[in-house]
């Protein structure tokens, strides 16, 4: 699964930095694909290609925020995630709409660094 920072989120900053796919960024922050990770361009479902460094719509105007498709919960980097680690308050937690299991989401670290 992926994690979720909770509207209980401080707004502290502590989690981004901590990020192995630079998949946190700042309430009403635009992120990228390419943004921490090797992938030049993605296909969507449907068919359509985004280049990597094409500016995405903030999820969150509030507070941080995680991207999804980008979130690894630190597998294969860490063993736990660093941002629920280092969260002061708590609100780094499981996404209950994201669930992926550990080979899924080793997967995804290979797709996101170009390791496979």
């Amino acid at each position: 699964m992926s994690i979720m920072i909770t509207d209980e989120c401080i707004n502290c900053g502590a989690c981004e930095p901590e990020c192995p796919n630079n998949a946190i960024y700042e309430g009403g922050a635009q992120w990228r694909w390419a943004d921490g990770t090797a992938l030049k361009e993605v296909e969507m479902d449907g068919g359509t290609v985004v280049s990597g460094v094409s500016p995405q719509t903030p999820i969150s105007d509030e507070y941080y925020y995680i991207v999804s498709d980008k979130c690894t919960e630190c597998v294969g980097f860490h063993e736990e995630p660093q941002c629920a680690a280092v969260c002061p308050v708590d609100c780094c937690v499981d996404d209950p709409d994201y669930r992926e299991s550990e080979p899924e989401l080793l997967k995804k670290k290979e797709w996101l660094h170009a390791e496979a």
